[in-house]
């Protein structure tokens, strides 16, 4: 089937100058209408919707700068390409046209060769846009998909854990991410809590992190052993996960005892906040380097017994380093004073508050980075 032809939109008040057009565009396959004032030149553009508009600056009325205005404020005429028709040669007015709007000059007397140029070039740079914009929004579509996929990886909702209260904050920088987190039953009535999060963000990072989860749950046996678990995950990925890495803790807590037994790979160490402190303070824990680089000879772990008021939180690179607009990082140092802050709040108004304090400290520059915290309160 045929393309529709575009159509062109001729404005002018002077008769030979729109007669000069009509010849000089005959024969190019385009559906031409013209108008003789500005105030009509709208009417036409809102129920054609032309491609191209050729528009005179001097005319009775409204002239073409202000025609051009209003023409790019309303969402019906405004992705036209507005080509200003002038006599005009001064600077200052040729950047007036283009700051309302306009994307081109022809200079009078109009020479039909430059007419013809100057329209085929903005009806293929507007072709151009369309085909991207239609690519772009199926990408779009694809990577909402993906991002609902991974967010499906995420525990549904966190496990009622006796004398532990949780909650979590998750989002990514742009759909799909590389952060991951998860909570699991094991024997004894304890529990594995895991955190990762794989270098850079993207749907890369997004496939590494699924691989990332499917590894961990296919542990041949219940991950009882932090540094054994880690040890299986950077095998597994550094077999399939080529160019990335991905840092990464893992924790065990038995509520009876209220002990916390993790290895670390690359991660963050957990921010402990104990009530009566001045801040919270990282939970010592020596670690190995990222998963997925090179073999461990051993993963170290380490044991701490938390008690009743303490808050521990896990969290991935990036709120500490989320910046602000003059390239500051939100920093380690006031997460573990912000975390001291919240008093008797939920474990939920705590994270709340955290990430209050971040987004004020950002202002309006968006994250860099996916952004994930876990906050576990000792009852």
């Amino acid at each position: 089937m045929a393309a529709e032809p575009e159509t062109i939109l001729l404005v002018d008040d002077n008769p030979t100058n729109l007669q000069v057009l009509l010849q000089t565009l005959d024969g190019q396959g385009y559906n031409m209408l013209v108008a003789k004032s500005g105030e009509t030149a709208l009417d036409i553009a809102r129920k054609t919707h032309p491609s191209v508009i050729l528009l005179d600056i001097m005319m009775p009325g409204i002239d073409g700068f202000e025609t051009c205005r209003r023409l790019k404020a309303d969402a019906t005429t405004r992705d036209a390409a507005v080509i200003f028709l002038s006599a005009l040669d001064e600077t200052a007015d040729k950047v007036r046209g283009l700051e309302l709007g306009a994307v081109d000059y022809i200079t009078k007397p109009i020479q039909g060769d430059e007419v013809i140029a100057r329209v085929n070039t903005h009806l293929t740079i507007r072709r151009l846009n369309v085909e991207l914009k239609g690519r772009y929004d199926v990408i779009e579509r694809e990577l909402e998909i993906v991002a609902d996929v991974q967010r499906g990886l995420l525990p549904a909702e966190l496990p009622a854990i006796p004398g532990l209260s949780l909650a979590a904050f998750y989002a990514t920088s742009r759909y799909a991410g590389g952060d991951y987190y998860d909570v699991i039953p094991l024997p004894d009535d304890r529990w594995g809590i895991l955190m990762a999060d794989v270098s850079g963000h993207g749907t890369r990072s997004a496939v590494v992190m699924a691989m990332t989860s499917a590894i961990f749950h296919a542990y041949p046996c219940p991950p009882t052993d932090p540094a054994d678990l880690l040890c299986f995950l950077n095998r597994n990925l550094r077999r399939i996960s080529k160019g990335s890495f991905v840092t990464a803790i893992y924790a065990i807590y038995h509520p009876e005892t209220r002990t916390l037994h993790m290895a670390r790979a690359g991660h963050e160490p957990p921010l402990l906040y104990r009530p009566g402190q001045p801040t919270a303070e990282e939970l010592e824990v020596e670690g190995v380097l990222p998963l997925g680089l090179f073999d461990y000879d051993e993963v170290p772990t380490a044991s701490h017994t938390l008690q009743p008021g303490d808050r521990l939180l896990f969290y991935t690179d990036g709120i500490p380093e989320r910046f602000d607009p003059q390239q500051r990082p939100y920093g380690h140092d006031r997460l573990a004073q912000q975390l001291a802050r919240c008093g008797t709040e939920t474990p939920r108004q705590t994270l709340d508050a955290i990430m209050r304090d971040v987004n004020a400290f950002a202002k309006t520059r968006p994250p860099d980075d996916d952004q994930t915290l876990l906050l576990a309160t000792v009852a």
